[in-house]
């Protein structure tokens, strides 16, 4: 799928597979509220994200899968891609997915935060995000470089 904005295919999968900020995903709960939760995140054409099997978004997903998501940068010149999808739960026995995010965002397993997640109690799944639209924006021409 080619997104709407100013970036092509190449360039959010640039963006999205180099990105070290949480995905910013939005879904409604089952009284029909909106709900937006922020989580660690991978990218290979699609999102994939960990959480506990007992956080309130699992029930959430399985109520509606129809999702909405942001990944942008924190500091100007803002940028980013968003867009919409359906989001599909699943077992993560093993943990492997949870272990690689740490690695992604931690740089590591061996941390406190790694030691509590990876808890043998603690149960884990995977959530898959299949877009169905991107958009991107880019505001460093407009913003000018961040080392102003």
């Amino acid at each position: 799928m080619d997104p709407s904005g100013p970036w092509d295919r190449d360039r959010v999968d640039e963006f999205l597979t180099d990105a070290r900020v949480p995905v910013r995903l939005g879904c409604r709960t089952p009284a029909d509220d909106p709900w937006i939760v922020s989580l660690w995140f991978s990218w290979d054409g699609a999102l994939h994200c960990a959480t506990s099997a007992d956080a309130d978004l699992v029930a959430f997903l399985a109520h509606e899968n129809h999702v909405s998501f942001e990944v942008s940068t924190n500091d100007p010149p803002y940028k980013g891609v968003r867009g919409r999808g359906r989001a599909t739960v699943s077992p993560d026995e093993e943990k492997e997915l949870l272990r690689s995010l740490l690695d992604r965002y931690l740089d590591g397993v061996d941390n406190p935060t790694g030691d509590r997640l990876l808890r043998p109690d603690r149960e884990e799944v995977r959530i898959r995000i299949e877009p169905e639209r991107l958009h991107t924006w880019d505001y460093s021409e407009r913003m000018g470089s961040a080392d102003r």
